[in-house]
């Protein structure tokens, strides 16, 4: 698509849960598995793909408003695991509690910017630390782990990000953020 810019819906996080989750991520080393740069964590809330560069404003305008409809809340982190599919997991991700307020804010996000109407959609709150090379099989037996104490995430903000294909991983920019209220 010409003058095109990729991008998504996500919430950024705070220094500390990141350096928790690099410590996890200690016990998933692997040859077969690509872990994503720190600075490319964060906890999505809808992925919009590939736009025309003109519909930028717009979506801003869309997010902001939507931003107002939801107040802040927090989630309960769970375990990082292999996911989404325990049978066939594509992923390493720290996978939270379902959230009533997460839901309603990816649904919100999803029917306003969603270019045809979709299905209802079971959003599960989650960050993804690492993938599983395509051309090899994912590592058997890897563990479920979480943390001895309970941790959790305050989601005052959500945050328009663009994602540029680049390799090894792409290269993802904050580019506004809307507070939720």
């Amino acid at each position: 698509m010409k003058d095109s810019i990729r991008l998504f819906v996500a919430a950024t996080l705070p220094d500390l849960l990141i350096e928790k989750l690099e410590e996890q991520l200690q016990q998933f080393k692997h040859s077969n598995i690509r872990f994503m740069p720190v600075q490319n964590l964060h906890l999505t809330l809808y992925f919009i793909g590939n736009v025309p560069a003109e519909q930028l404003p717009a979506i801003k305008r869309t997010l902001q408003e939507v931003a107002r409809h939801h107040q802040p809340f927090i989630l309960s982190y769970a375990q990082t695991e292999p996911g989404p599919n325990s049978r066939k997991p594509r992923l390493i991700w720290a996978r939270f509690a379902t959230h009533k307020a997460f839901e309603a804010l990816s649904q919100e996000l999803t029917d306003t910017l969603a270019e045809k109407p979709t299905q209802p959609v079971k959003a599960i709150p989650h960050i993804t630390l690492a993938r599983f090379r395509k051309d090899k099989p994912a590592p058997p037996n890897l563990p479920a782990v979480s943390f001895p104490e309970p941790v959790h995430l305050q989601i005052n903000a959500i945050s328009l990000w663009q994602s540029e294909l680049a390799s090894p991983h792409p290269v993802y920019t904050v580019l506004e953020t809307y507070a939720l209220g």
